[in-house]
């Protein structure tokens, strides 16, 4: 049960993480992290940096897979 919810939360913590990936790509925009924000948690940076890397790490294996599938063609 608890390893469920777990799973659960880590699966919703990267789809937003692929959610702002995708917003950065399309527009752009993307979180502010400035070091001077973050003085007394200096290791929180570097936490919200990696989070954001798996976003996009997400991003670019989902289009991989998605370019190599039937059921997707690129429109533009």
């Amino acid at each position: 049960m608890v390893l469920g919810k777990v799973a659960h939360y880590a699966f919703d913590a990267v789809l937003l993480s692929a959610f702002l990936a995708g917003v950065r790509r399309s527009t752009g925009l993307t979180p502010s992290v400035q070091p001077e924000k973050f003085t007394e948690t200096p290791g929180l940076k570097k936490w919200i940096d990696n989070y954001l890397w798996v976003g996009e790490w997400t991003m670019d294996q989902s289009v991989a897979v998605f370019s190599a599938s039937t059921y997707f063609e690129r429109k533009r």
